[in-house]
Order: C-alpha cells, then sequence, then structure tokens
C-alpha cells in the first residue's frame, strides 16, 4: 500500500511538474529554454525498413551492387527538417568555434555549403553545448530512413558477367551520365526543393549531405558471402541524389576526394538530436529498479 500511495504521489508530482516545465512535443520531453532557437525536427521511431547497404561492394574481385537489407535504426532520433541553413551556421562562426563556410554566405535562407566533415561535427559540438542536447550527424540508416522515399537507390542493377566486365563498366558510365544531364546545381532556399512524407525537406537536391557512417570496402565469394570488411574512417559517406564518399577535410567536392565516381555538387549537412527520457520516463524507469 506505502508503495502504491509513492507511486501516486510521485506520478502526480511529475504530472504537475511537467505542466509547469514548457517542453518540446518534437523532443521526446526534453526541456526547451524560453525563446529557444533550436531546429525544427521531425521524430524517427525505430521500426523495420529495405535499405541498400552503404560501401563499395566486390565479390571475387569483381564489384557488384551493395545488397539490400532490412535495417532498424536502433533507437528514436529527431531529424532537423531542414539543412543547417547559412544564418545559423554562421552563429558558430561568430563565436569562433566554427570556420568560415567555403559556399556562399550572403543569403541567410540557403542551406550552409563548402563544409567539410570537420566543420560540421564542430557545428554539432556547438550547438549541443548551446542548446543542452546532443546533437551529431546521421548515420547512413538514419539518414535514410529520414529520406523516406526520396531515398536515391542508384544500385546499376545488372548482372555480373564474368566473360565480359565491360557490361558493368557501360552501365555506369550510362547511369553516370544520366545524373550528370540537366542537373540543376543551384542553391535553394531551405524549403525549395521538396519535402517527403515525413516533412523532411530538400532531400536530394544539389547538395548533398555528411553523415557519420565511415566507407567500408567489403569482399564477397560467389555465393556472397561476406568474407573481408574494411572500414576506413577519414572517408565518410554523403547523401544526396547518389551516394558518394568524400574525404573529412574536403569542402569542395568537385575540387577532388571523391572516392568514387561523379563527386557531389555542393556539399553541407543536417544533424540528428538524440532522445533522452521525459521526466515520466524517468520515474517509471526509478520505480521498476
Amino acid at each position: 500500500m506505502h508503495g502504491f500511495s509513492l507511486f501516486v504521489g510521485a506520478a502526480a508530482f511529475a504530472a504537475a511538474g511537467a505542466m509547469l516545465i514548457p517542453l518540446d512535443a518534437a523532443s521526446g520531453g526534453e526541456i526547451s529554454p524560453k525563446n529557444s532557437s533550436a531546429p525544427k525536427v521531425v521524430r524517427l521511431d525505430p521500426h523495420p525498413f529495405t535499405h541498400r547497404v552503404d560501401g563499395e561492394w566486390t565479390r571475387q574481385g569483381r564489384p557488384v551492387d551493395a545488397p539490400k537489407v532490412t535495417v532498424k535504426i536502433p533507437a528514436p532520433v529527431d531529424i532537423m527538417a531542414y539543412p543547417v541553413s547559412v544564418a545559423d551556421y554562421l552563429a558558430c562562426v561568430a563565436e569562433a568555434v566554427c570556420a568560415a563556410p567555403g559556399g556562399p554566405a550572403d543569403r541567410s535562407d540557403l542551406p550552409v555549403t563548402g563544409v567539410s566533415y570537420q566543420d560540421a561535427t564542430a557545428y554539432a559540438g556547438w550547438l549541443s553545448r548551446k542548446t543542452g542536447a546532443t546533437w551529431r550527424l546521421p548515420t547512413d540508416a538514419e539518414w535514410a530512413h529520414g529520406a523516406g522515399s526520396r531515398f536515391a537507390d542508384d544500385a546499376l542493377g545488372v548482372a555480373e558477367d564474368s566473360n565480359n566486365p565491360a557490361v558493368r563498366w557501360l552501365a555506369l558510365y550510362d547511369a553516370e551520365t544520366a545524373r550528370s544531364r540537366g542537373r540543376d546545381r543551384t542553391v535553394k532556399p531551405l524549403g525549395a526543393v521538396n519535402v517527403n512524407e515525413l516533412g523532411v525537406y530538400d532531400i536530394g537536391g544539389p547538395v548533398w549531405e555528411w553523415t557519420s557512417t565511415c566507407l567500408q570496402r567489403v569482399e564477397t565469394d560467389a555465393g556472397g558471402a561476406v568474407t573481408a570488411r574494411n572500414e576506413i574512417c577519414g572517408i565518410y559517406i554523403v547523401e544526396g541524389q547518389h551516394r558518394a564518399a568524400l574525404t573529412f577535410f574536403v569542402r569542395d567536392p568537385k575540387s577532388g576526394g571523391c572516392s568514387v565516381g561523379t563527386p557531389p555538387d555542393n556539399i553541407g549537412f543536417r544533424l540528428v538530436r538524440e532522445i533522452r527520457p521525459g521526466v515520466i520516463d524517468r520515474l517509471m524507469k526509478w520505480l521498476s529498479s
């Protein structure tokens, strides 16, 4: 009986506190400071989805498409609804934490471009300190989850022909040519490119985005079983109209540093915010311990 009274009293206290403390409904119960300028986010809850695995894959020494598998992000996260803007990034520059971007900086409503992996992680650290939340670059799977139906599966889809490796080379040439033909490379204001079914904007436009996923090179046998896997941190997956892999210091992908294929036109980023348990969640965990 005493335990039940303690539970009711504590729950009532937590409920009353929840009414007094302003909460950000999209943040999993995190406290939002007054006058907070926290970015608009979209909640991503873990659920299985089919995903083309990242990396460079070979079968018996010949390049092949990466497999499609069922994946699930390990925990809920909030992903920024828009890429990080020039205005937001320049606030970090003004405090001498972030380096000035290499892309256009005269319009505050543009996504910031001309930023390296190092620049993106520096901004994530600065924003985390400013807001008291944990912001970081998304993994490849988290980014793909947030991209939803706008995720670009750029597999070539050609059958391997050991007698004629030129079949794949020609398919790659055709794909690269199609990507370059009539492509609009102009950086547009936030929200002007598209919006997906989740409410995430500007996926697959002229700005590619950094992820925290290192490039992996995977070897498989004739049956597709993995025989070797080499993770190369220092080269990271970037996502956009197609996948690419860039060295961590690259700010202008057209200048070099792309692992394979056509380089991205512009490089920016968006972040995810890790979810902290709300007051009720913490209370229930304490009571059950």
